[in-house]
């Protein structure tokens, strides 16, 4: 078995997270220029300025790679306009084939080269035959798997006669780059963002309050709740002996940090385009209050969950033409999904997992229940805790750097439970960093609204957003940690 896929991912990664973190100071001074400035300018020139903002921002992280977001552009604003449906199948057929193979080929080189050269190596039985060989380091652009998944979709939806070719390169080139969601989406549809950035853009005093409670609550889940919690998370993942309760807990820590990291710069991203006059997408609804695994992954990074299945899925015939094609096209779509996040093994069990949850929910909802069905309150709330538990042996997969690893957690969750005191440690230190989590999300599914504090009194908003502001500020490091999803 090759060395392991997800630390060498962090490894390639770390040379180039040099740039703008939202959780970085430098950061909050460039978009007050740039933020100061757009409302000066007249619509034509704002398009300019969030191209040319977008590029800035990008290369801070390494500007080397601006030709690769530059090539991929390019590419699917000159290829669309031949896949409209009144081109020949000819035409059409290149477009999507001139997309898919630019757009993938950039993904498979500068994402999965070392995992396959590294894997082929092991496979011949050879032992670092180049051990200073530059070749085999390739770095990972960041942002990549989000900004290449964005143009194809594009160029699928011209196809499929959903939206119309975008005339004008800068709005092609503001939708790809546009730097909010650049580096770890949400994916953003043409038909949503397009028509924002070609359009005039209007800010009212009520958006743009509810963009801080969004970049304020933001902050505060990565920085107060994700960055504080990883330390106990690293520590007993770095452990070669943990107990079988601590590595529960660890697995209950890694499940928040991970939420609260991604959704907390979904919540940023958001925020900061709203100010500008831009909508983006929900990408995270409540996911660990799912009833089921279809449940889940409607809850979790729906950006890629809708993109996998509106563009792998549903082409592959989705389940239309009987039971064992539906599960085959369930588990093959999982599979990408899961090697989306990167080369690993990890990655590729972690697909499966969830495939064949996703399978054995069919085949139960089948024989069983019928999933939509009314049911009693305490049924709902043992289903929410036992996908719960589901979900929480797939980050295991996700997060261990390889299998050994996962032996000795599975290993110790199977028989070490004899010592408790580190686990009541650990659980004293995570229950005031959850417990804000709970009550707000608590708030947001009995209310139905995800910006459930947009509905409070102005002295509560008030007071809220004070304290959460006062514990990023005084919690916030001058070494910035990077969100978790750069790496992807």
């Amino acid at each position: 078995m090759p060395r392991s896929a997800q630390g060498r991912h962090h490894k390639t990664f770390s040379k180039a997270t040099n740039g703008m973190l939202f959780n970085s100071f430098e950061f909050w001074f460039f978009f007050a220029f740039v933020l100061t400035v757009l409302h000066l300018l007249p619509h034509g020139k704002q398009n300019v300025l969030l191209l040319v903002a977008s590029y800035v921002f990008y290369a801070f992280w390494d500007w080397r790679f601006l030709s690769l977001l530059f090539v991929s552009t390019l590419v699917d604003y000159l290829v669309a306009p031949l896949a409209v449906p009144n081109r020949s199948p000819a035409a059409r057929n290149f477009a999507i084939a001139t997309s898919v193979t630019v757009n993938l080929g950039i993904l498979a080189l500068f994402k999965y080269f070392n995992f396959f050269l590294e894997s082929f190596v092991d496979l011949l039985g050879l032992s670092n035959p180049h051990p200073n060989a530059q070749f085999l380091n390739v770095i990972l652009p960041v942002g990549i798997s989000f900004y290449t998944f964005q143009t194809m979709s594009y160029t699928f939806d011209v196809h499929a006669g959903r939206i119309r070719p975008v005339r004008s390169i800068l709005d092609f080139g503001v939708y790809v780059a546009f730097f909010p969601q650049l580096v770890a989406g949400p994916i953003e549809r043409g038909s949503r963002l397009i028509p924002q950035i070609v359009q005039h853009r209007q800010i009212d005093p009520e958006r743009m309050a509810s963009a801080c409670h969004l970049i304020v609550w933001g902050l505060f889940k990565k920085i107060f709740i994700a960055d504080t919690i990883a330390h106990p998370v690293n520590a007993v993942f770095a452990n070669l002996h943990p107990t079988g309760p601590v590595v529960y807990l660890a697995l209950v820590g890694f499940a928040v940090q991970i939420y609260c990291d991604f959704s907390g710069y979904t919540d940023i991203a958001r925020g900061i385009a709203r100010l500008m006059g831009f909508e983006l997408m929900l990408n995270f609804n409540l996911p660990y209050f799912a009833s089921s695994p279809s449940d889940f992954w409607r809850r979790w990074h729906i950006s890629l969950s809708s993109w996998l299945r509106d563009y792998l899925y549903i082409p592959l015939g989705g389940n239309r033409y009987g039971n064992w094609n539906t599960y085959r096209n369930l588990m093959f779509t999982m599979v990408l999904g899961g090697l989306w996040h990167g080369a690993g093994y990890n990655f590729l069990l972690w697909g499966i997992y969830h495939g064949g949850l996703l399978i054995l929910q069919r085949i139960v909802s089948r024989t069983r229940y019928d999933e939509g069905q009314k049911k009693h309150w305490i049924v709902s709330a043992l289903q929410v805790i036992g996908m719960f538990h589901l979900t929480l042996f797939g980050w295991l997969l996700f997060r261990v750097d390889n299998m050994s690893q996962f032996v000795t957690m599975i290993t110790s969750l199977a028989v070490s439970w004899s010592s408790w005191q580190s686990a009541g440690e650990m659980a004293v230190y995570m229950a005031p960093l959850v417990l804000p989590l709970l009550l707000y999300q608590f708030c947001q599914y009995t209310t139905g609204n995800m910006e459930v504090l947009s509905l409070a009194p102005w002295p509560l908003r008030a007071v809220f957003l004070g304290l959460t502001l006062s514990a990023v500020l005084l919690l916030n490091r001058s070494h910035s940690i990077p969100f978790i999803y750069f790496q992807f």
